[in-house]
């Protein structure tokens, strides 16, 4: 009976590893070959790997480029820019020289000094308003569009510049049709300035 089980067993391991054999034999191998175009030109990943690493210098480049990219100190925008400034400094300078000639409790027919410092500051600063101007219709035009609304900071920034460029303009033109007694301009003046302020602190 043992004999008998023992042979059973040595029959059942030959036929397994019978099977196996033949399964390993119809079995293909590993392939390890390399494409059909990496054998024809060995060097073509070569290329594309350097290929891929020029692009990527190419990049890194361009973006080295784009940081080190410097605006011109002199355009249109900075034109304005400066002009801009130019006009709010005359402007204090204007207001500090006020004091100069007669501006309050002056007598009805007293004269008043036209060419002093303080009226060459004022005109000077009204110069500076209108180059401003100017230079800001031709440099930002398209900046410009009521479709945004008069909320959106370039429309305020027109609106408040225009606006305060022309109340000093007012000022310096009242106070420059009267040569006696006394012209209140001052206020207008300083809201203007303000006006022009708040427009370069908008887009600033």
């Amino acid at each position: 009976m043992k004999v008998t089980v023992r042979l059973g067993r040595l029959a059942a391991g030959l036929c397994f590893a019978a099977l196996s054999g033949t399964v390993s034999a119809t079995e293909q191998g590993l392939d390890l070959s390399l494409p059909a175009e990496v054998k024809q030109s060995p060097r073509a990943m070569l290329a594309a790997n350097e290929g891929g690493a020029d692009q990527v210098g190419n990049k890194s480049n361009s973006v080295a480029a784009a940081a080190q990219f410097e605006p011109p100190l002199w355009s249109g925008s900075n034109a304005h820019q400066y002009l801009g400034l130019g006009t709010i400094a005359l402007a204090g300078l204007t207001a500090m020289t006020a004091s100069e000639g007669c501006e309050h409790n002056c007598a009805a027919n007293q004269q008043r000094d036209m060419n002093g410092t303080h009226a060459k500051l004022a005109y000077a600063t009204t110069a500076f308003a209108a180059a401003t101007i100017a230079t800001g219709l031709y440099s930002h035009w398209d900046d410009f569009s009521t479709e945004d609304g008069w909320t959106d900071p370039d429309n305020l920034h027109v609106l408040l510049g225009v606006t305060g460029a022309a109340l000093m303009a007012y000022a310096v033109q009242k106070s420059a049709s009267q040569s006696t007694g006394q012209v209140s301009h001052a206020g207008t003046a300083i809201a203007g300035a303000v006006g022009m302020a708040v427009a370069i602190k908008l887009t600033w």
